[in-house]
């Protein structure tokens, strides 16, 4: 049997194995008692004043540094131990300067991948300050600071399209204001000047520019609580007879140059904000009326989908709206070519948001086979009950 300093290796090697298996059995009773009610709070305070114990490798500024100090200190006071253990064996300093060089440069080696992607991160944050939103973290680890890229690169992908609807909203949003505007200082100015009378003609143009700009400020205040998450909604049930015709005939005071049908099943209900509901079909009939052609119509078609769901249609004569923009047509500003005046373009964006309020579903389909109406058909289906 071999021995070390009047020590069996094989007693020691037991020792070691006795003593890796004891603390696994003193882990596994330990998770097992702290998560005994009495036990779990003490825990916590524990941890709460080890907390507050001082932090001596906070000053470090690398954290390969921190390691190779942790990793030293423990690893020394384990050899220091062991030492003991060995009565104090004489060492050789050469040797321990060599294994202590070595072990540095294998932990230098071995941490530098793993503190790259954190030196990439803490360069993109500073761009990303300056406004720069393109820059990502590239890592191929697949631990703790792997993760934390990859949620580092959807945080910057969110941001940069953040900031992308921002600056297309404002531009949006200046365009919008400054056209009427313009239109109502021209003519205010040519009437202060004498250049034009105050007929009744100018008044309506006045009043269509300034009901223009009412139109865009209550679209843009109900986008503003959208995004605010301020949705009042007082749900009641409707009964479609009587208030489909209410809407279309406001919407055909609106648009009196296009003919607006409509085609519902009698006796349907279902569960919704009658409120809500009026700015939603308000907002399709009115896209589908700046769709149309001169002489065209607009249809609403209502029926009964099983029973659970109600599906509505809005359909017009228009040139319709390719395949590949249609996923588009409900963002924000999104109006596209028109047969006639345009938009703010914001109307199928609240009507997307009203359906759903009402967990239904909006989206543009093609017309049927034998349907008449051959422009854009925008389907809505809502539940009967909410």
């Amino acid at each position: 049997m071999t021995h070390l300093r009047g020590r069996p290796t094989a007693g020691l090697n037991a020792m070691i194995r006795a003593g890796s298996e004891t603390l696994n059995a003193i882990y596994r009773v330990g998770g097992w008692v702290r998560a005994r009610p009495p036990v779990g709070p003490v825990m916590n305070v524990v941890e709460r004043l080890l907390g507050r114990l001082p932090r001596p490798l906070d000053p470090v500024r690398s954290i390969k540094a921190k390691l190779s100090l942790a990793l030293g200190l423990a690893g020394g006071v384990g050899l220091l131990v062991l030492w003991y253990s060995l009565r104090w064996i004489p060492l050789n300093v050469a040797f321990i300067a060599s294994a202590v060089a070595l072990a540095l440069l294998t932990l230098q080696i071995a941490a530098h991948g793993a503190t790259v992607p954190l030196r990439e991160m803490t360069e993109a944050a500073r761009q990303m300050a300056r406004g720069d939103y393109t820059r990502r973290v590239h890592t191929s680890s697949r631990d703790e600071v792997g993760e934390l890229a990859a949620a580092f690169n959807l945080m910057a992908s969110d941001l940069a399209a953040a900031d992308g609807q921002r600056r297309e909203l404002i531009a949006s949003v200046s365009h919008e204001l400054r056209t009427p505007i313009t239109a109502l200082r021209g003519m205010l100015e040519n009437i202060v000047d004498g250049v034009s009378a105050p007929d009744p003609a100018a008044m309506r143009t006045a009043l269509a520019q300034s009901e223009r700009l009412g139109r865009l400020v209550a679209e843009l205040l109900d986008l503003s609580r959208l995004d605010a998450g301020v949705v009042p909604m007082t749900l009641t049930a409707i009964a479609l007879d009587e208030f489909l015709p209410d809407v279309v005939a406001e919407a055909q005071v609106n648009s009196p140059a296009v003919p607006i049908t409509l085609d519902a099943a009698p006796g349907l209900t279902l569960d919704g904000d009658p409120e809500r509901l009026h700015q939603l079909f308000a907002n399709l009939l009115d896209n589908a009326a700046r769709h149309s052609p001169p002489g065209g119509t607009v249809r609403l078609r209502v029926a009964a989908d099983g029973d659970d769901d109600v599906l509505f249609s809005v359909a017009d004569q228009g040139s319709g709206i390719p395949v590949a923009e249609r996923g588009r047509v409900f963002e924000r500003f999104t109006r596209g070519e028109r047969a006639t005046g345009g938009g703010t373009g914001l109307g199928l964006a609240i009507a997307r948001w009203v359906v759903q309020l009402h967990h239904g579903g909006i989206e543009v389909v093609d017309p049927g086979p034998d349907d008449a109406m051959t422009g854009c058909h925008v389907q809505v289906r809502l539940p009967r009950k909410n």
